[in-house]
């Protein structure tokens, strides 16, 4: 399937589903994100509560029912934890069990061992797509700051040149691709394909963190040239273990879940019958519940007990990693009930019908609605969340292949521009020690260079698949 414009897109639309018109329809969605703005920036208010305030706002505007717009928040809610829940929680569940048994540690030892200096911030790269690809951001900035300021310490290098490829990794993989919650959340909004998103979101990932990370890193040392914090080295994880698991069995529990969805979207595309008892099977093993449960009961053996936990220690270890994510789930599961409440406020048939005359590509739109609410909200996955609901009717005529890049351009457009409302700029600011400007030069552009690049690599492959 050739790129697509919004126009071609339309040409079928159905009458939109509310009787509300397409200003009032319009004012309501204004009113429901600047509500949740005002009340996340303005006001510092939870995004969960303020997600579920912003629908009802939506809804009130549009004129629909207050019992109505509750009934939409709440199917939204219950089927986005539903379907992504479980998920974000096995995805926890594996990344504690890689920081607490040693085993991130291990890869990061063992790849900066064979480093050179000329490859050091090409190695660190490396270390956050590996670690970041289970982990949520924040866990893994964690993670990895005390080995990227030690690295920066011992050889006498800026801290930029260390720090902004391991960032970039890390945020590659949190933007891009499954299993984080924002990338889930878009592929279930607007029905895409996991391992088709997971093959082509890797296809994406490797150029952009390569010229945001290693190749950016050169010039953000430049302008901000900064020795690491003394007071901002912490004790690492694996320093009061007596063992840890080896390199080579740490990273195939790592990738293991990857490569069981992708065998699944590998076995779709050359069997293509969904009767053949092969692709049955790969439809279970590939599915990306049982390749995360999967990951995770063999993590158990290969990390768990490789580090000398007991079966007490490993029980220990899962409960400690569910606890940090509640507010994650509840935050994905109320922007899916701003998604539904949009939906069934029939905002996205308005989009259809007033993007019409527009000679716009619907992934370049899809882009821009994120980038927008990215700037609004400072965060990532607020933005995935409302601009897939939004952009969810552009999906109906799509190929599997569009969609799955249609979901790549709102998680592009989610990173944009990190800037001073956003949790993740104030993290990176304390941990490195640098000023708000300082911030603004090397994190904020990182994040830029992240999001442009990204649907750059994407608008790219809409031309040739």
């Amino acid at each position: 399937m050739t790129h697509l414009s919004v126009e071609m897109l339309a040409a079928d639309a159905t009458e939109p589903i509310t009787s509300a018109g397409h200003a009032q329809l319009g004012i309501a969605v204004l009113a429901g994100i600047a509500v949740i703005v005002l009340l996340i920036t303005k006001f510092k208010l939870h995004a969960f509560l303020s997600l579920i305030i912003g629908s009802l706002v939506l809804g009130a505007v549009a004129g629909a029912p207050l019992d109505k717009a509750i009934t939409s928040f709440s199917t939204g809610l219950g089927t986005t934890v539903a379907g992504t829940g479980v998920l974000i929680a096995l995805g926890a569940i594996l990344g504690k069990l890689l920081a607490d048994s040693g085993g991130a540690d291990q890869i990061v030892d063992t790849i900066l061992a064979k480093a050179s200096r000329r490859t050091m911030p090409w190695a660190m790269v490396l270390i956050a797509g590996i670690v970041g690809l289970p982990i949520f951001f924040e866990v893994g900035i964690v993670l990895l700051i005390p080995v990227v300021l030690l690295v920066a310490k011992r050889g006498n290098f800026s801290l930029m040149r260390i720090g902004i490829p391991a960032l970039a990794g890390l945020s590659v993989m949190h933007g891009l691709i499954p299993p984080h919650p924002g990338p889930l959340v878009a592929i279930d909004a607007v029905g895409a394909n996991l391992g088709v998103t997971l093959a082509l979101g890797v296809v994406v990932a490797i150029p952009t963190a390569i010229i945001a990370g290693p190749l950016f890193s050169r010039y953000a040392a430049r302008w901000v040239d900064i020795r690491p914090p003394e007071q901002m080295v912490p004790e690492r994880a694996s320093d009061d273990l007596e063992k840890r698991p080896g390199f080579g069995i740490t990273v195939a529990t790592v990738l293991l879940p990857v490569v069981m969805m992708l065998a699944k979207a590998l076995v779709d595309v050359v069997i293509d019958d969904p009767a053949a008892g092969a692709q049955r099977v790969f439809d279970v093993v590939g599915s990306p519940l049982i390749a995360l449960l999967t990951a995770v009961v063999v993590a158990m053996f290969t990390l768990g007990r490789a580090a000398g936990f007991t079966r007490g220690r490993i029980a220990v270890t899962v409960e400690k990693s569910l606890a940090p994510i509640a507010g994650v789930l509840l935050i994905v599961g109320a922007g899916g009930g701003f998604k539904q409440t949009l939906v069934d406020a029939g905002v996205g048939q308005m989009i259809l019908d007033v993007s019409k005359g527009w000679h716009l590509s619907t992934l370049l739109l899809a882009w821009l609605i994120a980038v927008t609410i990215r700037l609004a909200t400072g965060s990532a996955t607020v933005a995935t969340i409302s601009a897939a609901g939004l952009v969810a009717p552009l999906a109906a005529d799509l190929s599997t292949t569009h969609g799955a890049l249609l979901v790549l351009a709102i998680g592009c457009g989610s990173l944009f521009f990190s800037h001073v409302n956003d949790a993740g700029f104030w993290l990176v600011k304390e941990y490195f020690g640098m000023s708000v400007g300082q911030t603004l030069k090397t994190w904020s552009v990182m994040e830029t260079l992240i999001s442009v690049v990204g649907i750059i690599c994407v608008l790219l492959l809409s031309l040739v698949l």
